[in-house]
């Protein structure tokens, strides 16, 4: 009884707000990992479908459409796949081998409905490959994108070579009465002339 008793009080109630923040930062993980980029697939597939070459033949919607829906199946299979494993395997985000097998696997799923079992094989290691490559390059690239965005007012810049000004207020208002004066002339010369 008295193990009873001890039990009892090691016991850890499980609050159901406990629970509804790891559902809250899984699903933001979700967000971030699947749906995020099965998005900026399908837009940089209709990107790709805009300048396909069979979009004279099929039109330029059908294409892009096409290219679109493509795009973001496989990205949306990728990364769902990926995040299933991390989420089997209990693993960080970052980690690899998540690529790796859910590579494979999405890879194997795709592969075998497009071209059959040899498909599935060479579909699987490609995925595997590009997958896991991308997966790694992606936070190595990340520092130097926001370093970027941090200088966004420079890369917007003109060299001082370039023929394009950017005028101020005093040099748009000469600007315009100087386009005035040429406006007047010329309609007085048209006037002028029979």
């Amino acid at each position: 009884m008295a193990s009873d008793d001890q039990n009892s009080d090691n016991t850890i109630p499980i609050s159901p707000s406990s629970s509804s923040s790891a559902n809250l930062s899984s699903s933001v993980l979700w967000k971030e990992r699947i749906i995020i980029p099965t998005v900026l697939a399908g837009i940089a597939g209709g990107a790709v479908g805009l300048l396909s070459k069979h979009r004279k033949v099929h039109g330029a919607s059908t294409m892009s459409a096409t290219y679109a829906s493509n795009f973001a199946i496989v990205i949306g299979c990728y990364c769902g796949t990926r995040e299933f494993v991390r989420v089997s395997r209990i693993g960080e985000p970052d980690d690899l081998l998540n690529s790796v097998i859910g590579g494979f696997g999405s890879g194997a799923l795709l592969g075998r409905l497009h071209a059959g079992p040899i498909g599935a094989a060479r579909y699987s290691v490609i995925f595997a490959v590009v997958g896991t490559a991308f997966d790694y390059a992606t936070p190595k690239i990340m520092p130097t994108i926001s370093k970027l965005k941090e200088r966004k007012g420079d890369w917007s810049k003109l060299p001082e070579w370039s023929p394009i000004r950017m005028l101020d207020e005093e040099a748009v208002a000469a600007k315009r009465s100087k386009e005035e004066q040429i406006y007047r002339k010329v309609h007085n010369l048209n006037k002028e002339e029979p």
